[in-house]
């Protein structure tokens, strides 16, 4: 039974840092692809950030320098390191994984291809 479970949300002050953590149990990971996702109020879900079975990483424009992913093949766990993070960043944040590999892309993979997804973790920064 695949299952992902968010940690590390809550309420920062505006320039503050979190650390997300998504918890991947019910088989191996290493050669999905993951990702984050947020979504804010009134807003569609955007993705933020994609990591591939090669480490490759791919950044959306609004949170290059700020954020970073990595994965601890190990743990079967995938992080998001938010630094300076702004009001904007307000938003549910979401990790999924998916059994493909976009390396070779320069794009995000479209959220459709991600099957396993986590319930979210609030993230509000104010």
């Amino acid at each position: 039974h695949v299952q992902l479970v968010e940690s590390g949300g809550g309420s920062v002050q505006a320039g503050g840092s979190l650390r997300l953590s998504c918890a991947a149990s019910g088989r191996t990971y290493s050669n999905w692809c993951m990702a984050w996702f947020r979504q804010a109020p009134g807003s569609q879900r955007e993705t933020v950030a994609t990591v591939d079975s090669d480490g490759s990483t791919k950044y959306t424009d609004s949170v290059k320098g700020r954020f970073t992913i990595s994965k601890d093949n190990a743990k079967n766990t995938l992080y998001l390191q938010m630094n300076n993070l702004k009001p904007e960043d307000t938003a549910m944040y979401y990790c999924a994984a998916g059994d493909f590999d976009y390396s070779d892309y320069d794009t995000f993979p479209v959220e459709s291809l991600f099957g396993y997804w986590g319930q979210g973790t609030q993230v509000t920064v104010s």
